[in-house]
């Protein structure tokens, strides 16, 4: 072969690699506009979490058993799908009450619910823990806390969500929802059994 054609030969080869790359840098552009445009058109934004209000009716640190809780409480919560082009699929949420990052309180059920565009939901659950083993350290945080007046018990929600966009419906997404309830024993509610409280709380949530 002459030097000629070895010449012509990589002169064609590194035009190709030249068309093969600007063809892959052409495409990752096309791919980010098209996903930049969804989300231009869409806004998608997370549900939003709303703690209305909490009934206790036991809270009991003075259980027969040593380093146990008691507790018995109902919440209400709202959900609202901010989104005006996407609905939320919940699936399999559970809550469970949490002081100070101990789970206190069995994980209770919520249905599986959708939510159209701008659509609220409400759901009105109980939680129960009947001798809940707590940490020596945690009850005697509790007990400080409870005679100081007030306790931040937190209202947690693990499941998973999905969007629908159309007809279109995603994979399963994890959420994490986390309300913190503030508990009054102060004046004449010491015992706080039976008493609802007005709470309004937003909630953090992370998908």
């Amino acid at each position: 072969m002459s030097t000629k054609d070895c010449g012509h030969h990589h002169s064609s080869s590194r035009r190709l690699i030249r068309l093969v790359l600007v063809g892959v840098a052409a495409f990752i552009l096309l791919v980010l506009f098209l996903v930049f445009l969804i989300w231009v058109i869409l806004r998608p934004a997370k549900p939003r979490f709303t703690l209305q209000d909490a009934t206790l009716f036991t809270f009991n640190l003075s259980s027969p058993i040593p380093n146990t809780l008691s507790l018995t409480m109902q919440v209400t919560l709202s959900a609202h799908n901010p989104n005006s082009r996407i609905g939320v699929y919940y699936h399999a949420l559970h809550l469970h009450a949490s002081y100070r990052s101990q789970q206190i309180s069995l994980p209770t059920a919520l249905p599986d619910t959708y939510q159209g565009h701008h659509d609220f939901t409400v759901w009105s659950p109980f939680l129960y823990g009947n001798t809940v083993p707590v940490a020596p350290f945690v009850l005697a945080s509790l007990q400080q806390d409870q005679n100081a007046g007030t306790v931040m018990v937190n209202v947690k929600i693990n499941g998973r969500v999905k969007w629908k966009v159309g007809t279109w419906v995603s994979g399963r997404y994890h959420i994490y929802v986390n309300c913190p309830a503030y508990i009054s024993f102060a004046g004449d509610r010491s015992n706080a059994e039976g008493v609802k409280f007005h709470l309004l709380q937003s909630c953090s949530v992370d998908v």
